[in-house]
């Protein structure tokens, strides 16, 4: 018989739309053999149903010893939530990135402020959205930009703002989609890590065409359904932009997500469990072999 402790999670890739709500349970089978802790089951069961799936975590940290009741069986099992999974990865996270900033890029509709506003809070960080700050300091929205001034414009003041935003630690960026496309803004973001939202162009589209295109400038066009002008918009900045996205410290896959999940629908993974996969990616980024920082940062 052996006593041991609830682990620290080392690395993750696991979620559902169910995990968190009062009528669903979310287990945890740690399994052992000679060697320690081998391997991390997560099991979503929903009642009354009592219908199930499981993930596997990799658990490389060994098994501590402590004052926790002995198990007659080789399995201990322990219940938890998105938001448990999530503090304990930014616990993890927040030593390797000793307060950079996180910069999150990918197209528009892909997220960036919902989740960027769960990893600050997680984090402890400030959140700042690009566009909002663009506009605070212009006096207009971005739309109104696009209108009066023109896209370089406002390409002009969102380096600006990047510049300013790379000087400050400890903060998480929701970035315009097309900031990407300006070298220099890539010289100011690397000064903390960025992360690409990947999702695929019909989840974008459907998102879009759900809130409409008015306030989206680059697809606003004169006749077309909400979804096929959002759609057909989007396919077009893709092609654009997707060598620029590449360029990200870290990637996270909704379409990679979903199937690693068993989901149909990348729509069905909630912010809270695509802010857990973007701490585990940034983990990935920042830890080499030997576990030290892959590169040295000025803070």
């Amino acid at each position: 018989m052996e006593a041991i402790t609830t682990p620290q999670f080392s690395a993750l890739t696991t979620g559902s739309k169910s995990i968190g709500r009062s009528e669903n349970i979310a287990m945890v089978a740690l399994n052992f053999n000679r060697r320690g802790r081998k391997d991390c089951v997560i099991t979503i069961s929903r009642k009354p149903n009592i219908q199930s799936r499981s993930f596997h975590l990799g658990l490389p940290h060994s098994c501590n010893h402590s004052q926790a009741p002995l198990l007659e069986s080789g399995d201990c099992y322990t219940s938890f939530d998105e938001d448990w999974l999530l503090k304990n990865k930014a616990q993890e996270v927040a030593s390797c990135l000793n307060g950079r900033s996180i910069f999150l890029v990918g197209m528009m509709g892909s997220g960036k402020t919902t989740v960027g506003r769960i990893l600050s809070e997680a984090l402890g960080y400030c959140f700042v959205d690009s566009d909002r700050y663009v506009e605070q300091a212009m006096g207009t929205s971005v739309t109104q930009i696009f209108e009066l001034r023109g896209e370089s414009f406002f390409r002009d003041h969102e380096s600006e703002a990047l510049q300013k935003l790379s000087f400050a630690p400890r903060k998480v960026v929701a970035t315009g989609g097309g900031a990407v496309v300006r070298p220099v803004n890539w010289k100011y973001m690397r000064q903390g890590i960025t992360v690409f939202l990947d999702v695929p162009l019909d989840a974008l589209a459907r998102r879009i065409a759900a809130v409409g295109t008015d306030s989206r400038p680059l697809l606003h066009f004169e006749s077309g359904d909400a979804y096929t002008k959002a759609f057909v918009g989007l396919f077009t900045l893709t092609k654009k932009r997707s060598e620029a996205y590449a360029n990200a410290d870290a990637t996270v896959s909704l379409l990679h997500l979903a199937t690693n999940l068993r989901l149909e629908d990348v729509s069905d993974i909630t912010p809270t469990v695509i802010a857990i996969e973007v701490l585990a990616q940034i983990e990935k980024f920042l830890r080499g072999n030997n576990g030290k920082s892959l590169r040295i940062y000025p803070y």
